[in-house]
């Protein structure tokens, strides 16, 4: 597939989703998402095609604190891990999406990693 007219965004996504299936081996994706005013994080098994769990800082608990900070991001990455605990998932697979591994995508993975998730 040609990538003429790409954004750089969107071949940093396709780049990064190649490498996960190579080295995946059937473990479920901790999937991110990272708006101006939100984050989100999903758990989801591509074999089965569905999501195990989410979280984001758009839940009901965390809704009137800012979404857009790496507090809140820290938030959603302990939530991720206690819900993946949850269904009976320690190991996943990290799809950052084509974000940069930085600031609140980092937070999250690394707040995800202290409570127990496995990438």
């Amino acid at each position: 597939m040609s990538t003429k007219g790409m954004s750089l965004f969107e071949k940093r996504r396709r780049r990064n989703r190649t490498a996960l299936r190579a080295r995946g081996s059937g473990r479920p994706r901790l999937s991110i998402h990272r708006s101006g005013r939100h984050i989100y994080a999903q758990i989801i098994d591509d074999a089965q095609g569905v999501t195990i769990a989410a979280a984001s800082t758009l839940e009901k608990d965390v809704r009137d604190t800012s979404g857009a900070n790496i507090d809140a991001a820290v938030g959603v990455g302990t939530r991720i891990a206690e819900a993946c605990k949850a269904a009976g998932v320690t190991q996943v697979v990290f799809d950052r999406g084509g974000f940069l591994f930085h600031g609140r995508v980092k937070a999250l993975a690394t707040a995800a990693r202290e409570a127990g998730l496995e990438f």
